[in-house]
């Protein structure tokens, strides 16, 4: 009998040929994984991402304007205060906000993008004079030239409920 009619007569065990089987399918998942399009696509995102960085500046800045302070006599009553920012005022209405209190519409609060929980401002209406008020709880507003969001019961206290927006100027009291 020739060599190669004896190797064709040999049979390969079961065992053995699962064994052979389940190389075969660890060796082309290692190969999947070794060439897996999600590893291409994270590295290929984190080049653009560092490009997009160079080219566009984040500009936070300019959707909400610094808060100028103005000096004031030492002799006035409300020296305590000093000016925020002048800018649109907007209410709003909310289940949670970002201090993670319950919002509650009758209490006078108000959202402000960068100023600590628990400052409290003074709202004032620049067209009628009216002013209220408010504690900061709540991060906003998130739309561009607004300066404050608060709550409908200070909308109402400075009379814009009807209007929906109102040039104001922010004063921090404390």
């Amino acid at each position: 009998m020739s060599r190669f009619a004896r190797a064709e007569s040999a049979r390969i065990s079961p065992a053995t040929s699962f064994r052979l089987l389940l190389a075969i399918v660890a060796a082309a998942s290692l190969a999947a994984c070794a060439q897996s399009p999600v590893g291409r696509q994270k590295a290929d995102l984190a080049g653009t991402s560092r490009q997009a960085t160079a080219e566009r500046p984040h500009r936070v800045a300019a959707l909400y304007p610094r808060p100028t302070n103005r000096a004031r006599p030492s002799g006035d009553a409300v020296s305590s205060t000093r000016t925020g920012s002048h800018g649109i005022a907007s209410f709003y209405s909310d289940t949670e906000t970002a201090s993670g209190e319950r919002f509650d519409k009758n209490e006078l609060t108000a959202a402000h993008p960068s100023l600590p929980f628990g400052t409290k401002l003074r709202v004032t209406d620049v067209s009628s004079g009216r002013f209220v008020t408010v504690r900061v709880n709540d991060r906003g507003p998130y739309v561009r030239g607004r300066v404050v969001d608060i709550s409908p019961s200070a909308a109402e206290a400075l009379g814009m409920v009807d209007k929906g927006l109102a040039n104001v100027r922010l004063d921090v009291v404390r």
